[in-house]
């Protein structure tokens, strides 16, 4: 039995982004171990990984030099011990440390999936060391899977990683989308009415929803603003499904005031009930200034919700402009803006799209197909070597 060892930053990318694949991988026959950092999320990914082992080995986000020299030798004693055929890795922290340790112990088979790049909203001298840490990660890595075509291109256009180790599994994506989760027909009454409650929707009101991490790089700033300076304020509601993180690329205090203070936009902590929201919702925006290929997409699409987005690489990837969602100039107010208005004015063309990108959400993104996409890359690779 081949035995495979998936390694993320922290574990709520286990939970949320890779839900589901290492019970996948375990039914196919691998002897799988998960390794991430501590975190409440490990109670989640322990009940959907059911029987699969663990190890806790402590990443940390942040570049911090002697936790990360220690956080590679807890891997390469990990790796000696285990003696993995395969270690995939997932996260710029878990790529670096993963990669590096994986090859020092002589690991057969070792794979980064690459699902967004940090540096590419950042300058000067973080930006070159960000962009230095993903080549070292890419030379240590027999392959890499970026998520998404639009990445494979810039990676080798910035000549990060040689292009003969570059594949894209399937259509991209890291792991698709639930098709019977993100079903309008399987959603639970009660979770429908909760989620209108945390709500309170008016009679009218045009409902706006953004799901994913509140900071900066996921343009909530753009967001906030775009909506308190459009025709239609007082006819909608802007949601904000997530949570804020404050330690890292953190939201000015006047965003996080808007957010507080303004009576139609609506903060709710995370929860993993996104479908029930986006049930409700007329419109789901997704403004971004970086991604990989995004997982909320695919769900808006499984649930036939239109879409607004910025015209990042990632978003661009799954989504056309006025065929399949409306897409906006990144980082343009007053772009987003007039895209907020036209959803609320032309509702029967923006469900067009969202019927658009429903069939081919189905057709080419199943979690299902995906992980079996994944599982014959992993066999290829063992049969190569």
């Amino acid at each position: 039995m081949p035995k495979l060892i998936r390694i993320t930053t922290v574990p709520i990318s286990l939970k949320l982004l890779l839900k589901n694949q290492m019970s996948f991988m375990s039914n196919a026959g691998f002897d799988v171990l998960m390794v991430s950092s501590e975190g409440k999320e490990w109670y989640d990914v322990s009940k959907n990984e059911k029987g699969i082992r663990k190890e806790i080995i402590p990443f940390t986000r942040k570049i911090t030099p002697l936790k990360d020299i220690y956080c590679l030798w807890l891997l390469f004693r990990l790796f000696k011990r285990e003696k993995p055929d395969i270690v995939h890795t997932h996260t710029p922290k878990a790529g670096l440390l993963g990669m590096v340790a994986a090859w020092m112990a002589g690991v057969p088979v070792k794979i980064h999936t690459l699902a967004g790049l940090p540096f590419i909203v950042e300058k000067g001298r973080k930006a070159k060391l960000l962009s230095d840490i993903e080549k070292i990660t890419y030379r240590f890595a027999d392959e890499v899977w970026p998520n998404s075509y639009s990445l494979k291109d810039f990676i080798i256009s910035k000549k990060l990683v040689r292009p003969e180790k570059v594949k894209i599994i399937g259509e991209g994506s890291s792991n698709g989308v639930d098709l019977k989760v993100f079903d309008r027909n399987n959603l639970q009454e009660n979770h429908l009415v909760a989620a209108t409650m945390r709500i309170v929707p008016g009679e009218d009101d045009f409902l706006m929803l953004t799901v994913g991490r509140l900071v900066k790089d996921k343009g909530i700033a753009d967001l906030v603003e775009a909506f308190v300076q459009s025709k239609i304020v007082n006819r909608s509601k802007l949601i904000l499904l997530g949570d804020f993180e404050q330690d890292l690329n953190p939201l000015e205090p006047k965003t996080i005031n808007q957010i507080k203070d303004h009576p139609r936009i609506v903060h709710v902590p995370w929860t993993d009930h996104v479908a029930h929201y986006l049930a409700i919702c007329d419109v789901l925006i997704h403004p971004s200034h970086r991604e990989g290929f995004p997982n909320v997409l695919l769900e808006s699409g499984a649930m036939c919700c239109p879409i607004i987005c910025s015209d990042i690489p990632g978003n661009t990837d799954l989504v056309k402009h006025k065929k399949t969602a409306l897409v906006y100039q990144v980082g343009l107010v007053s772009a987003l803006k007039e895209a907020m208005e036209f959803a609320f004015v032309k509702r029967a063309d923006m469900q067009g799209y969202a019927e658009n990108l429903h069939q081919r959400v189905v057709e080419k993104f199943d979690r299902n197909s995906i992980q079996k996409n994944i599982f014959n890359a992993y066999n290829r690779l063992l049969n190569n070597k």
